[in-house]
C-alpha cells in the first residue's frame, strides 16, 4: 500500500520491521517450548531468548539465496554462538511464515477493530442528533416517501454492528498458529511443543494443519473486510448522492483552505467519500483473490505466497484508512434540514399519494380506484405543476368520503414519523 492511504501503527504491522520481529518472536517460543521439554539447555535458552536479526546480513544472505526464511536464520544464528544450532529446530518455513502472519492478523483485526468501534459511536451521536430531521425517502433515485436523516443513520450504526461481529469472529478464525513441521505431521515437532509456542504468543494453534495454514482461514477473513468496505461504499454513495447540486441535503467536511478543483474554484466534490468508494473497490478485489487461495496442490505450492504479501497487508490499510477516513466525515458532516424540506416540497404534496389511497380504502372505495384517483391526481400535478394536497381536497369523490378535518390531517408529516421513537428503541439507540 502506498503511504498516503497507510496509517501507523497498522503500517508498521506488514513492514519489513514487523514482519521480521514477529518471526523472530515464534522461533524464541519454539525454543521456549523445547527447553521446557528439556531439550535445550538452560544456558542456551537464556541466551537465545536475547536474539536479534540482522537485517543487513538478512539482505546480503537473501540476494544469494534468494530465500527469505533462509535469509533470516543466517542473519539471527549469525550473532549467536553454539546455541544458534537450535534455532528452527524441527520446523519448516511455513511454521514461522504463517506463525507469524496470524501475529500480524491478530494485531491489525484488533486496529480495525477499535476503528469500527470509532465508527459505531459516530453514527450513534449522528443518528440520535437526526433522529427527528426530516428527509426524502428515495427508490430508483425518485421521491418515494419521507424518512428521517437519523433513521437513515441508524440503519448504517446496525449494519455496522453486525460488520462487528463478523470481523470478531473472522479474527478468531485467523488467530492461528501452525508448529507441524513438513506437511503437518509433527514427525520432527511434537504437538506439545505447537501448544506451548502458540500459547506464549497469545494465539490458538491449528488443530490440524499440512504444511500451511489452511487458506480458508484467510480467505474468510479477507472476505469479511470486502463485506465491511462494500457496507463504507454503501455509506459513501449516499452521501455522494446527496451532496450533488441538484439535491444538496448534506455535504462532507471541507476544510479551510481545501480546493476542489484546479479549474473551477466555486467546487465542492465529495472527494472523501469517492476515496472511501475507490478503497471499497480494491478491498472487494483482494477477497476474491483470497478465495482463490484456499485450492493450493497436494500438501502446499506458493502460488499463495506472492499474492498474500500484497492482499494481507493492502487489504488491511486500506480498510483502517476508510474507517478512519469515514468516521470522520460523519462526525464533520454538514446537514441541511432546510434544504431536505425543499426537496421534500418540490413535489408539491405527491408524496401522500399512497396515505391518500389507503385512507379512501378504509373510507369504503376500493382500492382499485382508490388507486386511479390518486395516480390521476399525481399525473396532473406533474404535467400541470398543480398542487396534489389542492386537486385531492377538491375532488368530490374524495369529499363525499372525507370531511375537512379527515382530508387536513391527510397531509401531516408527523404521519410519517410516528414510529420512529419505536424503531430507535428496538435497534437498541434509545438505551
Amino acid at each position: 500500500m502506498i503511504d498516503r492511504y497507510a496509517l501507523e501503527p497498522m503500517k508498521g504491522i506488514w513492514s519489513d520491521d514487523g514482519k521480521y520481529d514477529r518471526w523472530l518472536a515464534v522461533e524464541i517460543a519454539v525454543c521456549e517450548a523445547w527447553a521446557d521439554l528439556g531439550l535445550i539447555p538452560v544456558q542456551d535458552i537464556e541466551k537465545i531468548r536475547n536474539a536479534t536479526w540482522d537485517k543487513e546480513k538478512l539482505t546480503e544472505k537473501f540476494n544469494e539465496t534468494k530465500h527469505d526464511v533462509t535469509a533470516f536464520l543466517y542473519s539471527v544464528t549469525s550473532n549467536l554462538g553454539s546455541e544458534g544450532r537450535w534455532v528452527h529446530h524441527g520446523l519448516t518455513s511455513n511454521d514461522v511464515w504463517d506463525t507469524a502472519t496470524g501475529l500480524q492478523l491478530k494485531d491489525s483485526a484488533e486496529i480495525l477493530l477499535n476503528d469500527l468501534n470509532a465508527l459505531v459511536e459516530a453514527l450513534e451521536i449522528k443518528a440520535k442528533a437526526h433522529k427527528y430531521t426530516l428527509m426524502m425517502g428515495r427508490t430508483h433515485g425518485v421521491h418515494a416517501e419521507p424518512i428521517t436523516f437519523g433513521l437513515k443513520l441508524a440503519l448504517w450504526w446496525d449494519e455496522m454492528r453486525r460488520n462487528r461481529e463478523r470481523l470478531i469472529h473472522a479474527t478468531e478464525q485467523i488467530s492461528v498458529g501452525k508448529i507441524s513441521g513438513a506437511v503437518g505431521t509433527h514427525a520432527t515437532v511434537p504437538l506439545e511443543i505447537e501448544s506451548f509456542a502458540c500459547k506464549q504468543l497469545g494465539i490458538d494453534y491449528a488443530p490440524l494443519s499440512n504444511q500451511i495454514v489452511q487458506r480458508d482461514r484467510h480467505a474468510y477473513f479477507l472476505t469479511t473486510l470486502a463485506v465491511i468496505a462494500a457496507s463504507l461504499e454503501k455509506f459513501a454513495t449516499e452521501i455522494r448522492g446527496l451532496q450533488r447540486t441538484e439535491v444538496h441535503e448534506v455535504e462532507e467536511p471541507f476544510g479551510e483552505g481545501q480546493t476542489g478543483s484546479s479549474a473551477m474554484p466555486h467546487k465542492r466534490n465529495p472527494d472523501l467519500s469517492e476515496r472511501v468508494c475507490g478503497l471499497a473497490r480494491l478491498i472487494r478485489g483482494n477477497s476474491v483473490t483470497g478465495l482463490e487461495n484456499v485450492a493450493l496442490w497436494h500438501e502446499r505450492d506458493i502460488s499463495h505466497s506472492s499474492a498474500e504479501r500484497i492482499i494481507l497487508p493492502d487489504s488491511c490499510m486500506a480498510l483502517d484508512y476508510i474507517l478512519n477516513l469515514f468516521t470522520g466525515i460523519i462526525t464533520g458532516i454538514k446537514v441541511f434540514p432546510e434544504r431536505m424540506m425543499e426537496n421534500i416540497e418540490s413535489t408539491r404534496g405527491l408524496l401522500f399519494s399512497q396515505r391518500v389511497m389507503l385512507t379512501l380504502v378504509n373510507a369504503g372505495m376500493s382500492r382499485d380506484d382508490a388507486y386511479k384517483l390518486a395516480q390521476g391526481h399525481a399525473a396532473t400535478t406533474w404535467d400541470k405543476k398543480a398542487d396534489f394536497r389542492d386537486l385531492i381536497k377538491n375532488d368530490s369523490k374524495v369529499t363525499a368520503l372525507l370531511d375537512k378535518p379527515t382530508l387536513d390531517e391527510l397531509f401531516d408529516y408527523n404521519f410519517y414519523t410516528q414510529c420512529i421513537d419505536a424503531l430507535f428503541t428496538r435497534v437498541g439507540l434509545n438505551e
